[in-house]
């Protein structure tokens, strides 16, 4: 399978070309904004790239539009793995979803899937009864907040509970009670913190704590390459990690 790496440059995009070659892998170019060398052609436009099986985005959100014209153009599968998009570019991913298969989430780990799918289950469960709140750990070195995956996790909760609930971030600004429909998310920053992310159920007498702790980046690196193989073949349509956990 050969892949263009989008973002080839940075944390991730290195980590991903480090594991490809286990995984069965070669990448065929790279594509990165700023100069630097790499063990294969790192081009600045991906219309300058070979022919490649798919491509794997770790780049920004500003390099979404070009991106999504390149891929629907040569009918290339994408695994898209930038956070930070607005609500404007997911509208606009779920558009080339419907020309090209798109393998779309906030976090590329089978462990956060799996704790997505836990909080989901645990909101269903304690519904009302329990307060939700969200704390998020990354490096120092990491733009957006909250993080992609912790909006995923408050996602999960949401669609677990029989209620439309109120994210909330910024609690210094208000001073009153904790409202009962409130998602509390708490972002930290500091360090070398590749990513931590716990999902607290506060109830009466009781506090139920769900987490999960990334030690390398090679944990997404492995889940970019497994959707990159899990897209071949694949119609055009949105994919996420539940798909890969429910094996369609």
């Amino acid at each position: 399978m050969k892949l263009i790496l989008n973002g080839c440059l940075g944390r991730m995009g290195r980590a991903v070309a480090e594991l490809a070659p286990s995984r069965d892998c070669t990448v065929a170019a790279g594509v990165d904004k700023v100069s630097g060398e790499a063990a294969y052609p790192v081009y600045t436009a991906l219309a300058d790239c070979p022919a490649a099986d798919v491509v794997i985005d770790f780049s920004s959100p500003a390099a979404l539009a070009e991106e999504l014209d390149y891929v629907t153009a040569k009918g290339l599968p994408l695994v898209l793995c930038t956070t930070g998009l607005t609500a404007e570019q997911i509208e606009a991913v779920k558009a080339a979803a419907q020309t090209v298969p798109v393998f779309f989430s906030s976090n590329m780990s089978l462990g956060v899937a799996v704790l997505s799918a836990l909080t989901k289950k645990a909101a269903a469960v304690l519904g009302d009864t329990y307060d939700i709140e969200i704390v998020e750990m990354h490096h120092n070195q990491k733009l957006d907040a909250p993080s992609g995956t912790a909006l995923m996790l408050a996602d999960a909760a949401r669609a677990g509970l029989a209620f439309e609930p109120e994210y909330t971030y910024d609690r210094h600004t208000r001073r009153q009670k904790r409202d009962k429909k409130e998602i509390g998310i708490a972002s930290l920053r500091g360090g070398t913190v590749v990513g931590e992310h716990s999902v607290y159920f506060a109830g009466e007498q009781e506090t139920i704590t769900l987490s999960h702790s990334a030690q390398s980046r090679s944990v997404f690196a492995s889940g970019a390459l497994a959707a990159a193989r899990f897209l071949m073949g694949k119609p055009a349509g949105l994919y996420t990690m539940e798909d890969i956990l429910s094996g369609v």
